[in-house]
């Protein structure tokens, strides 16, 4: 590495990209998870190892900017309302976890001999959980609009709240503390202070901003400003002393709602995977392996009760806010593991003399390896889920599947939608395969005689193993939102040339679908509804004109649902309410 010379950051990456091209395809194989396949790459290049990089910390903090843009990304899928139907989970369920996990693991320093600061920083920083490794599993899986996935993900984002308040607590306990920190009180106005400039400038500014330059056509600097966009919010918040992602989450969030979304994750998808692998490589090379080899039995002991104690704590957590049983189990999984940000509050305990270096490091190492434990709880996770229904019955196993025939048709979804679909084209003779993820829906199917494999039709590796790629039509049946047009969007790059037809049961979600990719969309209560007016309209006597009626509501509403498309729902039906009212005055 001496003798790299100007070439010395080429080689760096050289190192950087062929570990990752190299361990991550084997780790996957394995059914190990590309996170973990990171970390043994980082592990095995650094400086505690190999040493063809000499030290950890440069890349450290090169690569904390692909949290930023996960987080970035991850805004950009959260549209504002529903970010405020996760408020009861973020300010409930979090801040129960960061409290309840930080009192924990505060008593068990304490009694091993911890003085009382060190003791709160290792609680505080230890309560955290891994947004980068939580959320990259979550994505990998499919998992993130789930439910558990809502609820993994609110707990997080109370996490990257609370490191204000955690690290203002640092200050204030440290021995030296005083005269260099802000007070409180100026601390949280600065972190308002923050919130509220970028909000304002997200929503006043951001939407001129990208729709002036997308009128340029030029692609490069539309990819230029998303990036200034991420890079602008997150000093921002850097230098009210909040999170950089918590930043770039917001301007995420402000976007979410607008016509550049889907183009703005385009452009930052690239980057974001390059540098969350270089991130994961970054925390695999800062594992002192020497040090941990020296108190193996300590540090081992101390990862195995912390997740075993988060996990409990998670999981009782989650039961109590009513998850189902297999939900709290993975959320417990996916967040059983320390925190990225667990680095930073054990570095600036050290500094301010909480506590000792020589502990800091351990409590780091602790953190990295409980990190690299996480895809392993996520398997253990699954198959312990995979033994059990949640009402505990005595029920024939579910059929995976991978055991499915492969039919050119597959209708995911066996709820009321699916159910009359099905029933239709097995009547014409057409092969199906039925696919649900709802345990007690395929036993009560298997009751009446319809054969359901359990599957969760979100994820692309449930539809290939189902025969997807082979497919002529895919009907989507399920009843998630969001989950529905993640799914389309997945059906639609993965597998081009299937059809895919799709249920909803409100105009807005159908727009989504469409613009998604479906190729066609019925909501499930429009037809009926159509029946039953007709129907009362026989009663009131009104037969004559029954069949031009409802033909000319066919027609305006699809001429609503095309102007909906394009101009937005406000604005879309005010331009139908203009165009009717001068056919009247013509």
């Amino acid at each position: 590495m001496a003798g790299m010379g100007e070439n010395e950051f080429l080689q760096a990456a050289a190192i950087y990209l062929g570990a990752g091209v190299v361990a991550v395809p084997l780790f996957k194989r394995m059914k190990l998870g590309s996170v973990l396949g990171y970390l043994a790459a980082g592990a095995l290049i650094g400086p505690h190892a190999l040493g063809f990089i000499p030290e950890a910390e440069t890349a450290l903090h090169a690569s904390e900017f692909g949290v930023v843009l996960l987080l970035f990304v991850i805004g950009l899928e959260l549209k504002p309302e529903r970010l405020w139907r996760l408020r009861m989970e973020i300010f409930g369920l979090g801040l129960c976890q960061v409290a309840v996990t930080g009192i924990v693991i505060f008593a068990a320093a304490w009694m091993l001999g911890f003085d009382w600061r060190a003791s709160i920083a290792a609680g505080a920083g230890l309560a955290l959980s891994s947004t980068a490794f939580a959320i990259q599993i979550l994505r990998e899986r499919g998992d993130l609009a789930t439910p558990y996935g809502d609820r993994a993900f609110a707990i997080l984002l109370f996490q990257d709240l609370a490191i204000v308040p955690i690290l203002a607590l640092i200050a204030f306990i440290a021995p030296a503390a005083g005269e260099s920190h802000d007070p409180t009180w100026l601390a949280m106005l600065k972190a308002v202070g923050a919130i509220g400039a970028v909000v304002l400038a997200g929503r006043y500014g951001l939407k001129p901003l990208f729709h002036m330059i997308a009128l340029t056509k030029a692609d490069e600097v539309f990819t230029a400003a998303a990036l200034l966009v991420v890079i602008a919010s997150a000093l921002a918040m850097d230098a009210a002393g909040l999170s950089m992602a918590m930043g770039a989450f917001i301007a995420g969030v402000l976007l979410a709602d607008t016509e550049f979304r889907h183009q703005l994750e385009t452009d930052i998808e690239p980057f974001r995977g390059l540098l969350m692998g270089l991130f994961f490589i970054a925390v695999g090379m800062s594992v002192d392996i020497g040090l941990v080899i020296d108190n193996a039995i300590a540090v081992l002991a101390a990862v195995l009760c912390l997740i075993a104690a988060k996990t409990a704590i998670l999981f009782a957590l989650a039961r109590g806010a009513g998850s189902k049983e297999r939900d709290a189990m993975r959320i417990a999984a996916v967040l059983s593991q320390g925190g990225e940000f667990g680095f930073v509050i054990f570095t600036v305990a050290s500094a301010s003399a909480v506590m000792d270096p020589g502990s800091a490091s351990l409590l780091a190492a602790i953190v990295t390896l409980s990190m690299a434990a996480t895809p392993v709880m996520m398997l253990a996770a699954t198959r312990w889920i995979a033994t059990r229904t949640e009402e505990n019955e005595e029920a024939q196993p579910l059929r995976n599947v991978k055991e499915a025939p492969k039919s050119p048709i597959l209708i995911a979804g066996f709820g009321r939608f699916g159910q009359v679909i099905g029933r239709i084209l097995r009547l014409r003779g057409y092969d199906v395969t039925l696919i649900d993820n709802n345990p007690r829906r395929i036993q009560v199917a298997d009751s009446f005689g319809s054969e359901v494999f359990f599957g969760d039709a979100r994820r692309l590796d449930t539809l290939a193993n189902a025969g997807a790629a082979d497919a002529k039509a895919i009907f989507l049946c399920i009843d998630d939102r969001d989950g529905a047009r993640q799914a389309v969007e997945r059906i639609r790059s993965r597998f081009p040339g299937v059809k895919i037809y799709a249920s909803t049961y409100d105009r807005f979600t159908m727009l989504e679908l469409e613009k998604a990719g479906a190729d066609i969309v019925e909501r499930e209560s429009f037809e009926s509804a159509i029946a039953l007016a007709k129907k009362a309209l026989e009663e009131f006597g009104d037969g004559a004109v029954i069949e031009d009626l409802v033909a000319e509501f066919r027609r305006r509403d699809q001429q609503l649902l095309r102007l909906q498309a394009e101009y937005g729902a406000r604005e879309g039906l005010r331009r139908l309410r203009e165009g009717f009212s001068l056919e009247k005055e013509r």
